[in-house]
């Protein structure tokens, strides 16, 4: 069983917890961590990964690189990295992570004939890479590098199946205007 802590408005823990499914059940606030992974080809292109069709909530649609629940007790980053490395395989430091913003999110949902309610307080980050994966089978169908203007038009317009807030695709576009080109990692 998975504990999450119950977060107030602004994602600061209250000191209560609840178990993952109890929280998605009954709408109850806790934390996420979203990772979008990027590199720079001839235009910056973004890590789409598309859902296993066992999960829980969204199955078989395309989604954030990597994102996952805050244990009871941890923190932000922490969790980013360690969902990096069980969904893709992918190890980096804290140091690595460019923090761009802060997502809400309050959608009500049925997924396998069952109500999910996503309440949750997100962190987003940032990450370099053009590198290997290792998916996690259970949680990853497949993963996809895009321009990242091309998985704008296909989130804006629903083209995909996806559960993508185009508002995090927004910061993204909001964080490299202020990288210098010259500092945009191969």
């Amino acid at each position: 069983m998975e504990y999450l802590d119950i977060v107030d408005e602004m994602g600061n823990p209250t000191g209560e917890i609840v178990e993952r499914e109890y929280a998605h059940r009954h709408g109850i606030r806790h934390r996420t961590s979203h990772v979008w992974l990027l590199r720079k080809k001839q235009d910056v292109e973004i890590l789409l990964q598309k859902r296993s069709l066992n999960k829980d909530s969204y199955p078989g649609c395309y989604d954030i690189s990597s994102a996952g629940h805050i244990p009871a007790g941890s923190d932000f980053e922490t969790s980013a990295l360690r969902e990096l490395k069980e969904e893709l395989g992918v190890e980096t430091t804290k140091g690595e992570l460019h923090y761009i913003g802060t997502s809400y999110s309050n959608s009500h949902n049925v997924f396998h004939e069952k109500p999910f309610h996503n309440v949750q307080v997100s962190h987003v980050y940032v990450l370099w890479y053009d590198g290997d994966f290792v998916l996690q089978k259970e949680e990853v169908e497949e993963v996809q590098w895009m321009p990242l203007a091309k998985c704008q038009q296909l989130v804006l317009h629903k083209q995909v199946p996806h559960c993508i807030k185009i508002e995090e695709l927004q910061m993204i576009d909001y964080y490299l205007k202020g990288v210098n080109n010259e500092s945009i990692s191969q």
